[in-house]
């Protein structure tokens, strides 16, 4: 179990190599924690850095300046960079990403499923609940390219939750979504974190998901 993520002075190179590094900013170019069981919104305007961080969070990217270290449930502390990042992703870190990465000629069902087998985590009964629940009944078994961007975030965003995890990325999880999903996307976020007692970092451009969110922090 994953208990901390830390920052250690990061920056973006790209921020470094145009000389923007002393831009003020509660993230980077400082030391900072992310707890597991606490909810951090990260607000910025475009050009900050919002899908950087998450990249970095989740190791898909290593472009920066400083370091990020991984603190477990005995008390150790690794660099992100030395750990098996495929299992971190499997069991640690779960992520919506900002372009919803779907496969497109696959349903919502079929994306779903095909990251539930490398986790066993909910039954094909559970993952056709939740996306039911965000009003995706008729398009289950439809290909995710038929889909609008809204149906398709909504797809990422039960993909996402068909995983154990300790920590949940979100970056701009509610761009193209109405107040009634939006709504009903934290209800259910509310109740993984509840039963899993995971972290939650989600970034915004403006708009956010309605929550209840312990520390908001300015990129």
């Amino acid at each position: 179990m994953i208990t901390d993520l830390t920052l250690h002075q990061l920056l973006p190179n790209v921020f470094a190599d145009t000389g923007i590094e002393q831009v003020s900013s509660d993230v980077w170019q400082v030391d900072l924690t992310f707890h597991r069981g606490q909810s951090y919104l990260v607000e910025a305007s475009s050009g900050r850095g919002k899908t950087s961080l998450c990249m970095f969070l989740y190791g898909l990217r290593t472009d920066y300046r400083g370091e990020i270290t991984v603190t477990t449930q005995e008390g150790a502390t690794h660099r992100l960079s030395e750990l098996d990042l495929d299992e971190l992703r499997q069991r640690n870190l779960a992520m919506m990403f900002q372009d919803n990465r779907l496969f497109s000629e696959l349903t919502p069902v079929e994306n779903c499923l095909l990251k539930n087998r490398l986790t066993s985590h909910l039954s094909e009964q559970d993952i056709r609940s939740k996306l039911v629940r965000l009003g995706l009944e008729s398009k289950l078994d439809i290909p995710c390219e038929l889909l609008s961007l809204g149906q398709q975030q909504r797809v990422a965003f039960v993909r996402m939750l068909c995983q154990p995890a300790d920590f949940y990325l979100l970056d701009e999880p509610v761009s193209h979504l109405d107040d009634e999903n939006a709504c009903l996307m934290s209800e259910m976020l509310q109740q993984a974190q509840a039963t899993t007692g995971a972290g939650l970092i989600l970034t915004s451009i403006g708009r956010h998901l309605p929550y209840s969110y312990d520390h908001i922090l300015k990129l």
